[in-house]
């Protein structure tokens, strides 16, 4: 584990995404509200805020920071669900592996509470889209 004792804490970010490939007709349950277990969307943003708090946990040289703020958006689209998360912290180190866990848990809460409609539901590509401050500074995949 790297040793960040000596580094000033400072505002930082980071935003990832990643999709959920699903049929048609998951695609038309998720729209309609009538998954059987439940808000699907609701779920995985909850869980995805979780994630992204339970990350040292997961990740076993990852440090333990203080995330301050998580957001977890998700949309259904006509192949599936897009979801991204914003991970923000003033802490000694970023915040790329939180905001990563936070879509990763998403996703694989959608396929959880889909999986009984369609076993086929998988998950795409899981990237890192940005990153806000530190000493690397900033960093945009698009850029």
């Amino acid at each position: 584990m790297v040793d960040v004792t000596n580094k000033q804490p400072t505002i930082r970010s980071a935003t990832a995404r990643g999709f959920v490939e699903c049929a048609p007709h998951v695609v038309a349950a998720l729209r309609d509200g009538s998954v059987p277990k439940g808000d699907v969307l609701a779920v995985a943003r909850i869980a995805g805020i979780a994630g992204a708090k339970k990350t040292p946990d997961l990740l076993p040289l990852a440090h333990v920071i203080g995330v301050h703020g998580v957001v977890v958006d998700l949309e259904v689209v006509d192949a599936g669900v897009a979801i991204e998360a914003t991970a923000r912290t003033a802490d000694r180190t970023g915040v790329e592996m939180e905001a990563l866990t936070a879509v990763s848990v998403a996703a694989l809460n959608v396929v959880d509470m889909v999986k009984g409609l369609d076993k086929g539901t998988s998950i795409g590509r899981i990237e890192l889209v940005a990153k806000t401050g530190g000493k690397s500074g900033d960093w945009s995949r698009d850029a």
